[in-house]
Formats: C-alpha cells, structure tokens, sequence
C-alpha cells in the first residue's frame, strides 16, 4: 500500500457518498485509508437509495466510487459491521493507531410517526420501502403487503419515490399522499413529479383545495395561485401503466392507525389542522377535529435516526457532537464528536453525512458533507506527526487478523471488481440495464465461485 513519506491514515467506517467523499479526498491528497463498510458493495444511499429506474446516476456514481478503490493506498473491508456486539467495537478500531477514525454510517435507526397503532401490521418506513426495491440484503426478501390502498405520510422526494413504486410497479388501487402542513410547504423536486403526475386526481386535488381554502387564506396564503403553481409542475408526465389513483390530503395530522381484529390496518384517524406564522415559515396546529382516511397501509416518510449501537456518544436520535463552534468554515464542531460525561471530544473522531445529521439531503449533499468533514479531519492532523508507513500497514493487517475468526468473508476490492463484472454479465444474459444479487448470500457465493475459476485459469497449463 503506498502512501506519501508525510501521509496520515485514516479509516472510514461507512461507504456511502459522504464515506466515499472522505475517502475519494483523503487518498487523492496521498494520505491511506481503509474502508470499513457493513454492506458487501460500497455505495450506501447512491446504491441503494436512488430510484431503480435511474441507471445513469447510479453508473456514474458506482464508476467514481470504482476509480477510488483503485488506487493503491485505500484498502476495503466489505461486509463488515462495527459496533457493540458486531464484527469490530469503536474501541478496538481506536486502538489501532490509525490517526483519524471518520464515521459515515448513514441513519440506519428509523423514526416513528409517533401515534397510536404505529406497530400494526402495514405500517411501514419509507426508508425500509426504498431499501426493499433497491434489494438491499436484509431488505429485498422482506414481505410488504402494502395492500390497495396506501397512505403515504410526508411531501417530500421520499413520498414521491414511494409513490412511483406504489403507482408503477406494485400497481394499488389508490396513494394518499398525507400531509401536516398545506400545499405551500411542499418538499419534493418538482421534476420528479414526471413519474407519478399521470395518476394525479385532478379534480380530487381540485376540491381538496377548495376544503382547505379558509386555512390557507387565513395566513394569507392565495389558494388559487397555489393551485395553478402545482398544477403547473405535473408536466412532461410518464404515460400511465396502471389505474391508480393518487390523491392529496393536506392539513392533516396523523393521529392513530385504526386496526382490525388481527391488528392490521384499517384506516388512518387523523386530526385537522391550521397554519400558524412562525416568522417566515408556517406550522400546523391541530384544530380537534378528526377524520378518517380508509387505508390498508401507512408508510411514513418522516425521517431517520442514527444507529446508537454503533458505540458513539448518543443522544435524541443522533451522535453528539461539539458544542462549541470553531469559527472555521466549515466548522469543525459539527464533525467532531463529543463525550457529554466527560466534557471532552472523543480523539480523532469524527461523524459526516446523515451520521452527522441524519437525512440531511440526498446523495449531493451527503457527498458535500464528506468532503467538508475531510477539511476538518485534516485541519485537526496539520500539526500532528504523521504515522510511519510501515504502521499503517500495521493497521490493515491487524483489522484484517481480527476479522479472520469474526468474519472470515469479508468482501476486498477485488472481490467487489470480480463481483461487479458477474452482474454485468447477469445483466446481459437477462437483457436489462443491470442486475443486483438481492441477498449477501448469493453475493458472496457469486464471488467465491468467480475466485475458483479465476484461480483454475491461472493455474491451469499454458
């Protein structure tokens, strides 16, 4: 592994964009750096989370994410879990001497909508959805009977995506996209609107804002100009490939999933609300109302938290960082994780993209967020002895001891580049765009197979 006389070496627990992004800057300035990733492929969010159908983004990504694996002085261990009770503990990679130790683990706990009813049977996470049609292992086998009828809590990119696959690909009878606040204060890109506008209920949509018309004017909201606004976003529409018909329903607060007999969902109760100016912004009071929304499944697209068995000092869904700003831009407190018992930073380490601040963005803004935490972690090592080269070899090999007995099927980058080229070639024989292995176990199998034939090639006679 080489790596410049004056370079440092850090590992990165993560390989998602920001992880990536760490990595890509560290590596690119010299430094070494060993990649720590609990999937078998890098990637994460760029993966796993852009929507099936985008090929092009996600080759591109994957194409960048290849480039810096190859060079010689980063290093991968795939399939590699780090946290209490998991493959490698916070303090064991502490101990290994490296000088800096970045975590970008993404948000892999995931919030509640908070309610009554939320654990019934059909109520889900958008993220775990995304996940699921993604096939990322542990996700792709999952049953979701999301049934005919969904309700679909949030406004976001999220809701859209969810609706996309509602409406597209599982083909339900009706989406309810649930909303707390109005139609002013809606998230997602309107571009992405192309996928799912086709289906839009416009003369449902029509009346909706007619029904919320007086709580919109009562802030000094024009419902008339909003309502020409979102209509005018649904162009360039994907003809439509099944009857399903998506619906809006705004200023409304999910307030219990009402279920049957055998705890499945039945309906959505939810409160009414109003808006109320809170300086430039708007927020939604309830207004003791309630209705129902008839469903047979809610999917809340409301947010993540961070794992907190990672190890890392925790608190209310998230890693804590430092408290007290930097005055650098970016600032390094947001990156460096702090020790509330002790008052004290946690030593050379640090937390980027959603571990940072926990869906936080899309892809472009998990990668900006590694790139940031790179200054920083470089910042904070301008005036520390780099350690010698030859003991940042060290550090590869005694990660590498620990994971024989642990877990012996850790995934190299070689691994990754033989797994790769076997997709590609599913890919052909099957004649779609790409082909995914939807669990670790036809993954790693796929790769010891590839190995063999590698290995009889070379050793087979001229």
């Amino acid at each position: 592994m080489n790596q410049q006389p004056d370079g440092y070496g850090i590992v990165v627990v993560g390989a998602g964009p920001a992880g990536m992004a760490v990595a890509g800057q560290f590596s690119k300035n010299g430094h070494r750096v060993i990649i720590v990733n609990r999937d078998c492929k890098v990637g994460g969010l760029a993966e796993y989370g852009i929507f099936p159908s985008k090929h092009r983004l996600r080759t591109g990504l994957q194409k960048t994410y290849r480039d810096i694996l190859a060079r010689p002085n980063v290093s991968y261990f795939g399939n590699v879990s780090v946290g209490r009770e998991k493959d490698l503990t916070v303090d064991e990679l502490r101990g290994l001497g490296a000088d800096a130790i970045v975590f970008a683990t993404g948000a892999q706990g995931t919030k509640t909508i908070g309610v009554e009813g939320d654990d019934a049977l059909g109520v889900f996470h958008a993220k775990d959805l995304v996940y699921h049609y993604n096939q990322l292992p542990g996700f792709s086998e999952r049953p979701f009977d999301v049934g005919q009828r969904v309700a679909v809590i949030g406004i976001g990119d999220v809701m859209i995506d969810i609706a996309h696959w509602l409406i597209r690909y599982k083909k339900v009878q009706e989406v309810v996209a649930v909303v707390r606040r109005g139609p002013a204060e809606r998230k997602y890109n309107p571009k992405e609107t192309h996928s799912v506008c086709s289906n839009i209920d416009k003369d449902a949509l029509a009346k909706e804002f007619a029904r919320i018309r007086e709580r919109l004017e009562a802030v000094g909201q024009n419902p008339e100009q909003i309502h020409t606004d979102m209509v005018g976003e649904f162009k360039k529409c994907d003809p439509a490939v099944s009857g399903t018909m998506m619906r809006f329903r705004f200023l409304s607060s999910p307030r219990r999933v009402l279920v049957d007999a055998q705890n499945r969902v039945r309906a959505l109760e939810v409160e009414n609300t109003r808006l109320e100016r809170t300086g430039d912004d708007t927020a939604a009071k309830g207004t003791g109302t309630v209705d129902e929304i008839r469903c047979d499944s809610v999917i809340f697209a409301v947010g993540d938290r961070v794992d907190d068995t990672v190890g890392l000092p925790y608190k209310n869904g998230m890693f804590i960082t430092n408290p007290t700003p930097s005055g650098h831009e970016p600032d390094d407190a947001w990156f460096q994780v702090y020790d509330e018992a002790s008052g004290k930073l946690v030593d050379g380490v640090f937390v980027a993209g959603w571990a940072r601040k926990a869906s936080e963005g899309l892809v472009g803004i998990a990668k900006r967020d590694g790139e940031w935490c790179g200054e920083v972690v470089q910042r904070s090592l301008a005036n520390r002895a780099p350690r010698p080269a030859r003991r940042l070899d060290e550090v590869h090999r005694e990660i590498q001891t620990l994971l024989e007995s642990r877990r012996p099927d850790a995934v190299t980058k070689d691994d990754l580049q033989l797994l790769a080229e076997i997709e590609r070639e599913e890919a052909i024989k099957a004649g779609i765009e790409e082909f995914k292995f939807p669990t670790n176990r036809d993954m790693l199998a796929a790769i010891r197979q590839r190995r063999m034939l590698v290995g009889g090639a070379e050793c087979a006679p001229a």
